[in-house]
């Protein structure tokens, strides 16, 4: 019952966190760019992913918003009693279930998808 209870707390933090926190990429053009291009996109376990090849300013810029995203999953983790890595699965979900037409997600294989 309690793994039931911290699993609900990190799904309600984690979705509270998605609403509070903008979208990583959001007002960034190299960033939006790499997505649209097909170069980034959602990976299921929470992070964003540099799919095949990208630049290297790219990689250094999702490198920088996993290290955000892995700190504020720390923190709701330590807020909810869960695991780092259940807040950042049930971000995962909801971000992947966020992405548009077109642009890419790593799925739970490990393979990169296009919506």
């Amino acid at each position: 019952m309690n793994m039931i209870r911290n699993i609900f707390l990190a799904f309600a933090v984690a979705s509270l966190a998605i609403v509070s926190a903008p979208v990583a990429h959001a007002g960034d053009p190299q960033l939006e760019a790499a997505i649209s291009a097909g170069e980034i996109g959602e990976r299921i376990d929470g992070y964003l992913g540099v799919v095949g090849s990208a630049d290297p300013a790219i990689v250094r810029k999702v490198q920088e918003i996993n290290n955000k995203r892995r700190a504020l999953y720390e923190q709701l983790s330590q807020q909810t009693g869960t695991t780092v890595a259940q807040v950042a699965r049930v971000t995962g979900e909801k971000q992947i279930a966020r992405t548009g037409a077109g642009q890419y997600y790593m799925d739970e294989t490990g393979a990169w998808k296009k919506k």
